[in-house]
């Protein structure tokens, strides 16, 4: 496949190509945009460092019950568990993720224009965004399979035709996130190179991928220099923290071991200076369950009914 002219970042190429310094801005607000909001200009150098924050305690116990509640129901829900949106564990009926949960309930919905998200958001991204993906990820005791190293942006690139680096998740843990059960980990520094691919993507790449990741994940020398210059970090904290990463921060997470579940939600913001274009891996779009295309308004606050707090 040739390289499309309009194509700043190239993956998913034939042969090994050299990592290169990201040619995007990790902080796209500036001047009196970038003080409006509740990131301070110590967690926004943090993020330009790292291309992460954590902020524990974000989401009251009230709150996160709720939300286990629905989760708990999901896993019931037979149109649910059919939907296409729904991955399983390999060769197991355990759910794996359910995506699209902010079309599932008002309460996520609701979630997702959080005043307090979107304020961080926009001072994050410089503009107005939407929902590019929402998602839940389990792992349930002893047998939760892990996730390979890669970056989001990578994927929604090649396979979704995002063009820029201007999306960032928010992962609000609805379980504790400890040592033992699979928590997430970083690596800060990642986000500030971007590490090309090897292997043509098949079509339908994501029927086999969302189960286990083999095309977009870095080669093991790229990932050895990189965590050898900025080492590793597996943010841990109570149900109702929050992490903040940078779309194209590198990152993956360990099987869960333990008997205790693991079970995260993410909502990904994208700018509305940076919808989606064709696939730039050359293939037709993936479902709007994974990359969406069709409601991409700017997000409107919806004021929330209990207190949260960034810190």
């Amino acid at each position: 496949m040739e390289t499309r002219a309009d194509d700043f970042y190239p993956t998913r190429l034939e042969r090994p190509t050299l990592s290169f310094d990201r040619l995007d801005p990790v902080i796209h607000s500036s001047g009196e945009s970038r003080t409006q909001g509740p990131l301070s200009e110590t967690d926004l150098a943090r993020y330009e460092r790292d291309g992460f924050l954590v902020f524990n305690g974000f989401l009251d116990q009230q709150s996160v019950r709720q939300f286990r509640d629905d989760l708990r129901a999901y896993e019931h829900d037979d149109e649910v568990l059919r939907s296409e949106g729904t991955i399983t564990e390999p060769g197991k009926r355990e759910i794996r993720s359910i995506f699209g949960v902010h079309e599932l309930s008002n309460r996520f919905d609701r979630l997702t224009r959080d005043p307090r998200i979107l304020d961080m958001v926009r001072q994050l991204l410089g503009s107005d965004a939407y929902i590019h993906q929402s998602r839940i990820n389990f792992k349930p005791g002893f047998h939760g399979k892990g996730f390979d190293w890669h970056s989001d942006f990578e994927t929604w690139h090649a396979e979704d035709g995002m063009p820029r680096m201007r999306a960032v998740s928010f992962s609000i843990a609805l379980t504790d996130n400890t040592p033992f059960n699979g928590p997430l980990m970083l690596i800060p520094g990642s986000h500030k190179r971007f590490v090309p691919c090897v292997g043509r993507t098949p079509e339908d790449n994501y029927k086999s991928s969302l189960k286990k990741q083999e095309l977009g994940v870095p080669n093991d020398d790229d990932l050895a220099e990189l965590v050898d210059q900025h080492g590793i970090q597996a943010p841990t904290g109570a149900a109702g923290s929050l992490i903040i990463f940078e779309c194209n921060t590198l990152h993956a997470s360990n099987a869960n071991m333990s008997p205790c579940p693991r079970s995260n939600l993410f909502f990904v913001y994208n700018s509305v200076e940076n919808r989606l274009e064709s696939p730039f891996c050359g293939n037709k779009p993936r479902p709007e369950f994974l990359g969406n295309r069709t409601n991409t308004d700017a997000l409107t606050a919806i004021e929330v009914d209990s207190p949260r707090r960034t810190g």
